[in-house]
């Protein structure tokens, strides 16, 4: 028996399914899928509570989270909305909208407490996963890898940077996956996050509709650590997906994140002219937000240093800065609002990008980090 826990109009569909011995599988379904399932802070606001909710309720034993629609998991964040409170403040002078820090703030909460759940959460990654949306899965103790998958981090036509806990994900990556993935925003499939680490299992995706079904056959023990086992017993038994070949040996092991950033720009522009896939990313970077890339090799810099909770503090800070400078309402509005792919970066080009100017987001802007009590709240 499945009880439905909110209105079919709600952005984030909540569900019970009864399990075996009185368990329950719950599920949580972002519902915005003319908008890619994009992350809003609404969706937000649903499933925080909902999840710690669950986690707290005994008879509670597995969370899944998928997204509806067949074209994505999820495609990002609400970024329009963003941009509308930016353009307000930006044009004012000074914050009258705290729309974008609440966003930022409430989003690295919620991702965090995916990456410390208590219990096994299942997140079935289909289509495109990018952004907010890959914040969320990669969060997710079980990653499930299906066909036709489109993963990205593709924040540099934008001019923001890997957020949403990129900066934990990245720091697991070898290095020269790392600094393409995160300077280019390439798109991977899911041979990749598979040989990544970031999806843990192939699944086909015609499973993914008896999935939960089968979940509540299982006889759950109410132990966290006893029932992960369980679930990934079981996770191993579904149909894999056909994967595609794995484009990341293409990256050569020659990208490094111990250098200088012309450095670094010089070595991955060595790579023109080698693969069709190498080209695209270098294109976007190319025409990207010179100061993203400037952020993404800092942040690889600092990463390694790091705990989990924080790399979000760290993120807080960056992302507000972003929120507050010009280039990432600027890059908006390029892609999405006027749709004239021409942004006007605040530097035109990364030689003249100075080296002052990214550290300055790594400062922290108040006397205590919004985040200052991830360890305690979760």
């Amino acid at each position: 028996m499945t009880s439905s826990l909110n209105t079919p109009g709600s952005t984030v569909l909540l569900f019970e399914h009864a399990a075996a011995g009185g368990r329950i599988v719950a599920e949580a379904r972002l519902n915005a899928p003319a908008t890619l399932n994009a992350l809003s802070l609404d969706m937000i606001d649903i499933l925080d509570p909902a999840l710690r909710r669950w986690q707290d309720d005994e008879r509670v034993v597995a969370v899944v989270v998928s997204g509806a629609g067949e074209r994505a998991f999820s495609a990002g964040g609400d970024i329009q909305a963003l941009y509308r409170a930016m353009v307000r403040n930006h044009q004012a002078g000074e914050r009258i909208d705290d729309y974008p820090y609440d966003f930022f703030e409430r989003e690295y909460r919620l991702d965090y407490l995916l990456h410390v759940y208590r219990k096994p959460v299942l997140a079935l990654g289909h289509g495109v996963i990018m952004g907010g949306g890959l914040g969320i899965f990669s969060a997710a103790a079980y990653r499930l890898v299906s066909e036709k998958m489109r993963i990205a981090m593709p924040e540099v036509t934008v001019g923001l940077f890997p957020d949403a806990g990129a900066t934990w994900l990245l720091r697991g990556f070898p290095p020269h996956h790392a600094l393409f993935l995160g300077m280019t925003g390439s798109h991977i499939n899911g041979a990749d996050a598979l040989a990544l680490g970031l999806g843990t299992h192939s699944v086909a995706k015609a499973a993914f509709d008896t999935l939960i079904d089968s979940l509540c056959e299982l006889h759950f023990s109410g132990v966290p650590e006893r029932d992960a086992g369980l679930v990934d017993a079981h996770l191993k038994t579904l149909p894999a997906a056909d994967q595609p070949e794995v484009q990341l040996p293409l990256i050569p092991d020659t990208l490094r994140i111990d250098v200088e950033l012309a450095d670094a720009v010089v070595a991955m522009q060595a790579l023109e002219g080698r693969h069709p896939w190498l080209d695209r990313g270098l294109a976007a970077m190319s025409a990207g937000c010179p100061t993203t890339v400037g952020i993404v090799l800092e942040q690889l810099k600092r990463a390694h240093a790091l705990q989990l909770a924080d790399c979000f503090r760290m993120e807080m800070t960056v992302a507000t800065h972003c929120a507050d400078n010009h280039d990432f309402a600027e890059g908006v509005r390029a892609l999405l609002i006027d749709k004239d792919n021409k942004p006007v970066w605040q530097f035109g080009d990364l030689a003249s990008l100075p080296d002052a100017h990214v550290q300055s987001h790594f400062l922290e802007p108040w006397l205590r980090n919004p985040l200052h009590d991830l360890e305690q709240t979760s």
